[in-house]
């Protein structure tokens, strides 16, 4: 970006359109794109000028002020050198915006699980996430859930149903980045497959205190009825009673099934399954968008349709890019860091920013309609899911904004910004 464009010489709508590049492309979109490139006109330039840099910060590392010769958690530190020294430009308190899989209990057999929810993450009341693990044949049991549940595969392979309201059976496998949404109160079991070590994946939740250990399972609901009801309600005799579950299973090692086609021929005929489709791939798809800083495959409702209250966004962002000043207008959003490392800022107001690192298995939360950018601070891929609870995925972008302003009213704004931090030049906030 080049300086000067705020300056005293009278320029022409000509020539602000230039510097802006309105006439050149006026509903381009950057949304990922290079690290030097972030914003989209020259007057930013002149704004950041007043202020601190990120180096002015990490100069203070060096001086005593800034010196700890106690103890030091230095994985961590080296993990979040913004948590502990953040640039200048933070201030305020925007309540927390990460935490990691990683700090979570596992609850272990036949694979595992953990999660973070409201409890871990209190600033996220709209979605809990759960990471969840199965080896090779292992199930997670028949059972259904009070919130709608969405899923990511990220490793190997998993055999999922569901019933249907009608009486109609859905069956199909999933690989790494697909993806499953299973309505509220859905009857579903998820079994791993070969001929890798069965499947790792995150499940999504769109409730902020649900709790994956408080699942309606079908093993707890037989071991809690009499069983004289039992064989009322299922015509079984008590030998074949005996034989139920006494306590829940959960997950629990089995045979690897039989092929998929096999399957869905047991479920019944094909007008007896179901209309319609839970599963997506969504690695496999086309990019929405793509720039030289990354790309984005953008999920919801539009495009899977059964996917009526989560909204989602697959983001690779390029060593040295970031992904565009921008916010929501319609819900808060969960992320889950894939691979790669990355600095994320959450803009709220009055004067309130945060900035955090992040690393794969980590979770970051943006309020709702909070500005925020994400940066690749590494030197590989960074890759991260959005979650909203919403039905449709929407974004507004700093960059879009000021394109399609008149240029008039961009100069307008922005001088007015910069002679204000003339007069008031602002303070180092700490």
């Amino acid at each position: 970006m080049r300086s000067g464009w705020l300056n005293n010489r009278r320029r022409t709508v000509s020539d602000q359109e230039k510097e802006i590049d309105f006439a050149k492309s006026p509903s381009r979109r950057i949304f990922l794109g290079a690290g030097s490139a972030a914003l989209a006109t020259a007057a930013f330039v002149g704004l950041a000028a007043n202020a601190q840099q990120r180096e002015d910060t990490r100069k203070a590392e060096r001086d005593r002020s800034s010196s700890d010769p106690g103890q030091e958690n230095r994985p961590l530190l080296r993990e979040n050198p913004n948590s502990n020294t953040p640039p200048p430009t933070d201030h305020g308190d925007i309540g927390p915006i990460w935490y990691s899989f990683d700090l979570a209990r596992k609850r272990m057999e036949g694979g595992w699980t953990h999660q973070v929810t409201q409890r871990e993450l209190p600033s996220s009341k709209d979605i809990t996430g759960v990471n969840m693990r199965l080896t090779r044949g292992s199930f997670r049991e028949l059972h259904w859930h009070t919130a709608d549940e969405w899923a990511f595969m990220l490793y190997g392979n998993a055999r999922v149903t569901v019933l249907n309201p009608d009486g109609t059976m859905f069956v199909d496998d999933v690989s790494k980045g697909d993806l499953w949404h299973f309505p509220a109160g859905f009857p579903h079991s998820i079994q791993g497959l070969g001929p890798d070590d069965g499947c790792e994946f995150l499940l999504v939740f769109d409730e902020g205190m649900f709790s994956e250990d408080n699942t309606f399972l079908i093993s707890a609901w037989l071991a809690h009825t009499p069983p004289e009801m039992l064989a009322k309600n299922s015509n079984l005799n008590r030998p074949a009673v005996a034989k139920l579950p006494t306590s829940e299973l959960y997950i629990f090692p089995a045979a690897l099934p039989r092929s998929l086609a096999e399957d869905k021929a047991k479920v019944g005929t094909r007008s007896e399954g179901s209309p319609i489709q839970y599963t997506f791939k969504m690695e496999a798809m086309a990019p929405t968008k793509k720039t030289a800083g990354g790309e984005v495959r953008i999920v919801d409702s539009r495009n899977f349709p059964v996917s009526k209250n989560i909204a989602s966004a697959l983001v690779t962002v390029k060593p040295g890019g970031m992904r565009e000043l921008h916010w929501h207008p319609n819900a808060s959003e969960w992320q889950f860091y894939i691979a790669g490392k990355g600095c994320m800022t959450v803009f709220m107001p009055p004067e309130n920013a945060r900035t955090m690192d992040f690393n794969a298995n980590d979770v970051g939360f943006i309020p709702p309609v909070a500005g925020h950018y994400i940066e690749n601070t590494g030197d590989t891929d960074l890759v991260f899911l959005e979650m909203f609870k919403a039905p449709q995925y929407m974004d507004f972008s700093m960059n879009n904004w000021i394109r399609r302003l008149p240029p008039e009213m961009v100069t307008s704004h922005l001088t007015s910004m910069r002679r204000r931090s003339e007069r008031f030049p602002p303070k180092t906030r700490r």
